[in-house]
């Protein structure tokens, strides 16, 4: 476990912890869920992986260390909720919580991304591929959070490093 968790809020401070890159965890917080997404080594393709029930923290953090472990993830990006006009508020505090546990249980360099309208665009892809509603439900959070993933990898691999 690192003492220091190492979380940052830009790509470019991303690129610097993970001099050689890795397959990725994406992370989409709800209150009730979360929203699990991965991508390959080369940071090409976000992929919707699962949504967990949120439990207790120790029980969610070694489900998501066994997918560390498969999948040999070798950093975590997890939505930043923020307001539309940029401020944060109690859930953007909760997620940032999140973040430190996680980063220091799991030892993982975590990248903090803004998720304003990931669940819209989700949404949108999702009804886009003739989902019923009650499909989209059950699937809408690791949709979410593959959104979150997708911008964050199109933002290190295209050196957009804001």
């Amino acid at each position: 476990m690192d003492s220091e968790p190492r979380i940052v809020e830009t790509a470019r401070d991303f690129v610097a912890l993970l001099p050689g890159g890795g397959a990725l965890l994406g992370l989409d917080l709800g209150t009730q869920t979360i929203g699990v997404a991965t991508c390959d080594a080369g940071w090409m393709f976000a992929t919707a992986a699962k949504t967990l029930a949120r439990g207790k923290f120790g029980a969610d953090a070694a489900t998501l260390a066994e997918l560390v472990e498969a999948r040999a993830i070798k950093g975590a990006v997890i939505g930043l909720p923020r307001n539309m006009d940029g401020s944060e508020g109690p859930r953007a505090q909760a997620s940032r919580a999140y973040a430190r546990n996680l980063a220091a249980r799991l030892a993982l360099p975590v990248l903090l991304w803004d998720e304003r309208w990931s669940t819209q665009s989700a949404e949108r892809d999702l009804i886009a591929q003739d989902r019923s509603r009650k499909k989209r439900g059950e699937v809408i959070d690791s949709h979410a959070a593959a959104v979150i993933l997708q911008g964050a990898i199109d933002a290190l691999a295209g050196g957009m490093l804001y």
